[in-house]
């Protein structure tokens, strides 16, 4: 490869280690070429599978400031930069190599350090991120419709009794003016006759003295 080719290519790998949220180094040898395709297929836009060439690699992840790959960096080298899930490309890599043995994943770099298969595995096992977002979801939902639950248990209850009310007030229409049927009279207190006489009672000892 001519020195610019070099430069060039290391300069490309050095912006994938930089833009990639991680890397997994693999063993491609006794891949098909089909089989190449189908593996970057099958990791979609999670990550783009690269054949590389260790020496240039080496030269690329010293200078993104990516340690720890020169033991890994031997015989044919491909590496999966992760764009997105981390999970998803991890699981992606891994059930490709179960069907096909003879791809092997041999490491990799993430959050900043160098990870065996042993975690490559286990980041796997993990659950993906749009499991975990749609496990939120529907636990937001869920509590939203226990709240929306409580809400409506105590407009149920309103609704009910003003349509009992109504019923009632329909059998009864007295009821709206406060009464629980027909209001009962109301007992009127007696009141004291007044005298229609006009006489005073000087009136009075006149009339006696002339009788007298």
């Amino acid at each position: 490869m001519a020195r610019p080719d070099k430069a060039a290519a290391v300069a490309e790998l050095v912006d994938s280690f930089q833009e990639s949220t991680g890397a997994v180094l693999t063993e491609y040898r006794g891949l098909t070429v089909k089989q190449l395709q189908d593996l970057r297929s099958s990791l979609g836009e999670n990550a783009h599978y690269a054949v590389v060439k260790n020496t240039l690699t080496q030269i690329a992840a010293k200078e993104a400031g990516v340690a720890g790959f020169d033991d890994l960096l031997t015989g044919p080298t491909a590496i999966a930069f992760i764009n997105g899930d981390v999970v998803e490309a991890a699981k992606g890599l891994r059930d490709f190599a179960k069907a096909n043995p003879a791809l092997v994943i041999k490491g990799g770099y993430l959050d900043g350090r160098t990870v065996d298969v042993s975690e490559i595995s286990k980041i796997a096992d993990l659950e993906s991120r749009e499991v975990l977002l749609a496990k939120l979801a529907g636990g937001m939902l869920a509590s939203l419709s226990q709240a929306a639950a409580l809400f409506q248990a105590p407009l149920a209850q309103t609704a009910r009794v003003a349509a009992a009310l109504q019923q009632k007030a329909e059998q009864d229409p007295s009821i709206l003016q406060g009464g629980a049927g027909e209001p009962a009279a109301v007992a009127e207190e007696p009141v004291a006759e007044e005298s229609t006489s006009t006489e005073t009672p000087a009136d009075d000892e006149a009339a006696a003295s002339t009788e007298a």
